[in-house]
């Protein structure tokens, strides 16, 4: 009996392992639940997803390359088809949509970034012309006052443009690879 029980777990425990080598990103949950946040009771379709969840599949996919299958493990006794529908459309939904938002925020600060670059070297030209062509009090003062402005507003917006962009980056990518893709539900 011992035995039975025994060979029974090695032959679950390969099957796992078989399921996670199969795929590129597999996660083992309870049940669907462990997918969604535990304060929204909303259905599936309309859930917020749980920070958890989305901790752990960034963390899971930040060394691959490519599109991902991102399967769940679930237990076999809590396999609902019509639930995977609904969990699979959902989080296509969601990583599709966080995918859009982060495009458009990367072009609004690419285009913030270099408008701001641009207006600032204008206001370090306008302040250059005020120090070649005048000794007028009113001139040096607008002078004094333009450089400064001008080489902050430069620098921001080239910081816009590479840092804080950069720094969104993994985001994006994350947000991408998901958005492609294969979700599919196994059982163990």
């Amino acid at each position: 009996m011992h035995n039975e029980e025994s060979d029974e777990k090695e032959v679950e425990s390969t099957f796992k392992e078989l399921l996670l080598a199969k795929s590129e990103i597999s996660l083992i949950i309870k049940d669907y639940n462990d997918i969604f946040s535990s304060f929204d009771p909303r259905p599936y379709v309309e859930r917020a997803l749980s920070d958890d969840f989305l901790m752990e599949a960034k963390r899971a996919a930040r060394d691959k390359q490519g599109i991902y299958e991102l399967r769940f493990l679930v237990p076999k006794a809590h396999r609902n088809f019509e639930h995977e529908v609904l969990i699979r459309k959902r989080l296509h939904d969601h990583f599709k949509r966080h995918n859009h938002l982060l495009n458009g925020e990367i072009r609004s600060a690419k285009k913030q970034g270099y408008s701001m670059a641009v207006l600032g070297a204008t206001l370090i030209f306008i302040a250059t012309l005020l120090a070649s062509y005048t000794n007028n009090f009113f001139f040096k003062f607008f002078e004094i006052l333009l450089e400064p402005a001008g080489w902050f507003t430069a620098w921001t917006g080239l910081d816009m443009v590479f840092y804080t962009i950069k720094e969104k980056k993994p985001d994006l990518d994350f947000y991408h690879k998901m958005s492609e893709a294969d979700i599919r539900f196994s059982s163990y």
